[in-house]
């Protein structure tokens, strides 16, 4: 492949070349090392072989330690002392380790991954010395993310470039070059940072948003389905246990107890939120992809009464008995304040009560726990879960869909009210369940074309916006940034959750298009955005700071998020692979009945 395809982009995104289909330039490591002092005051890398290895990545020098490169691409790094600290910058790369094994105490063993976001991902194994144990702290104010490598004496480490091999069964790998590096970019255990009693705060190896962010239990299953494609990436090292570790924290130590200290089956979603209703669907839908990536029934058998009790709270909460789950939320206007959240990932907008998001993620929850349950031969509670999902699928499509616009409502509120504001996300994860009619499917995505060039949405190399209609000043949390103040909701158009860009959630645009068969649209969007993922600009480390961060951005891609870095971007890297329907009913395969 062309060396130069950085500047090969625009000529790519005017379809005036192919894609590249070559593997790429050879890694490059930079190590800038006092020979006196044995300081690294520069380390970095690019597996692709661009430049971006001229960015240091550490936050300050490593002492004590002698580098030294090899012929491979790759490096070594030598302690007298047995003791290693390597201190990166998370501003700069939310560089994240994926070891073999994490033990309850937070430590990890190796060989691991270390993964430097847009700059690759390095297999690090040791190669002399005693066995060494590893922690990985961090601090969310300060902005520090360290690896800690203790062993009994003097130790060596190599580190060796990782070009990710395509996941098994794909059988178009062009896309694969410009999605390579990006893979593992949403597969990001926490570092330990803040008080581990308080609920601002993340335990060591906990998937989660970035390295010095938060777990939440909505997200969980964007990283199970994408460690699912690739659940080893090199021997020795396996994601699923990470995904199970997570499963496990979340629905062992998570769920909220009633006055009584009984179990609600409830789960929190992050910090101490709760009534998110996709907090219990996400861990669900994680479960099944542990559990058909491993085959793992020893597991199942241990949790499948928990998995349960979180699935029977989502049942409770079909209240009208109509099939659909209801949120508490009311989804009326003005009615989301401060310090309160939605009841879904969307926490910012004002959905609530039949929301068709998080209806949508409850369906394939309801299917993948139906399909548990057949594999164990339970299948009374197979039948349970069955039910319900057909339920929730037949009033779905009646209960939300506008006849006057052709698309879905976000929400009905419990007012009554029909909240339809054009979201493609909304619309397209329903297509991709198959809870819209296919022809009906097939206007729906016309219809949002239409709209795109209606209010002249051009950039679909930044992914699709959440809405194309602005919010109603009512439909936004009360108040919050992203919030517009005006009746018709264009002062903050474009900012945040008010019609602002996340790049994951295009996921289900383009695979809507693949499950009707629209492949040339689909892969329009995708062929648009990953261009842009090579050149590492979906992310600009991390922020934690309002409108800095580039996890959203503006319809010109100007920032308008807070965390600069967020693991749920990267998902949208799945759409190579949905473009083929083995691999997509491969993911799918409880839906498809």
């Amino acid at each position: 492949m062309d060396t130069c395809l950085p500047l090969r982009t625009l000529a790519l995104l005017l379809g005036l070349i192919a894609l590249p289909t070559a593997n790429a330039a050879d890694p490059v490591v930079r190590i800038d090392q006092t020979a006196a002092s044995s300081t690294i005051t520069h380390l970095s890398w690019d597996t692709e072989g661009g430049a971006r290895a001229d960015r240091n990545l550490l936050r300050e020098p490593i002492t004590a330690v002698r580098a030294q490169s090899d012929q491979t691409g790759g490096f070594s790094l030598t302690t007298a002392t047995g003791n290693l600290r390597l201190p990166f910058n998370p501003v700069v790369a939310s560089t994240s380790i994926i070891p073999s094994r994490w033990h309850e105490d937070g430590t990890f063993e190796l060989p691991t991954i270390l993964n430097a976001p847009d700059f690759g991902p390095l297999v690090v194994t040791q190669v002399e010395g005693p066995a060494f144990r590893g922690r990985f702290e961090g601090d969310r104010k300060l902005k520090r993310a360290e690896v800690l490598l203790t062993a009994s004496g003097p130790a060596t480490l190599q580190f060796k470039p990782l070009l990710l091999p395509a996941p098994e069964g794909l059988k178009d790998s062009r896309y694969w070059p410009l999605a390579r590096r990006g893979w593992l970019n949403a597969i990001q255990p926490t570092s330990r940072w803040g008080e581990q009693n308080r609920p601002f705060s993340a335990p060591a190896g906990m998937l989660g948003n970035n390295v010095i962010s938060d777990p939440a239990s909505c997200s969980l299953w964007f990283y199970a389905d994408q460690a699912f494609f690739i659940p080893e990436p090199v021997p020795g090292v396996n994601l699923m246990p990470l995904v199970r570790r997570t499963i496990d924290y979340w629905i062992d130590t998570k769920m909220i107890k009633d006055a009584s200290g009984a179990e609600t089956g409830e789960l929190i979603c992050y910090w101490d939120y709760a009534h998110f209703l996709d907090a219990n669907a996400g861990p669900l839908i994680a479960a099944w992809a542990y559990v058909e990536a491993t085959g793992d029934r020893d597991w199942l058998i241990r949790k499948i009464s928990r998995l349960e009790k979180v699935a029977d709270f989502l049942l409770s909460r079909d209240i009208d008995h109509d099939g659909l789950i209801e949120a508490t939320q009311s989804g009326n206007l003005y009615t989301l304040k401060q310090p309160n959240r939605s009841c879904a990932w969307w926490d910012a907008v004002n959905c609530g009560h039949k929301d068709a998001y998080t209806n949508a993620l409850c369906y394939r929850a309801f299917r993948c726990l139906a399909d548990l349950e057949t594999q164990l031969g339970r299948t009374t509670q197979a039948a349970r879960y069955t039910t319900a999902a057909d339920r929730l699928k037949a009033a779905f499509f009646p209960s939300l869909y506008n006849e006057k616009t052709g698309l879905l409502g976000w929400w009905r509120s419990e007012d009554g009210t029909l909240h339809d504001y054009a979201a493609p996300t909304i619309c397209a994860l329903a297509i991709d369940y198959g809870l819209v009619p296919t022809d009906a499917a097939r206007a729906m995505l016309d219809r949002l074309w239409q709209k795109m060039e209606e209010v002249q949405f051009t950039r679909l190399d930044l992914g699709l916006p959440t809405n194309l209609v602005p919010l109603h000043p009512g439909a936004y949390l009360q108040p919050a940034f992203g919030g517009p103040k005006q009746l018709d909701g264009r002062d903050t158009f474009g900012i945040y959750m008010n019609g602002g860009i996340s790049a994951g959630h295009s996921l289900h645009f383009i695979a809507a298009h693949y499950q009707v068969g629209d492949t040339a649209r689909g892969d329009r969007v995708l062929e648009a955005m990953l261009p842009r993922q090579f050149r590492g600009e979906f992310q600009n480390g991390v922020q934690d700071e309002a409108m800095k961060g580039i996890d959203w951005t503006t319809w010109d891609g100007q920032p308008s998020g807070y965390e600069g870095y967020l693991a749920d971007s990267f998902r949208f890297l799945q759409a190579v692979l949905m473009r083929e329907p083995a691999l997509r009913q491969k993911l799918l395969r409880p839906l498809l009945r």
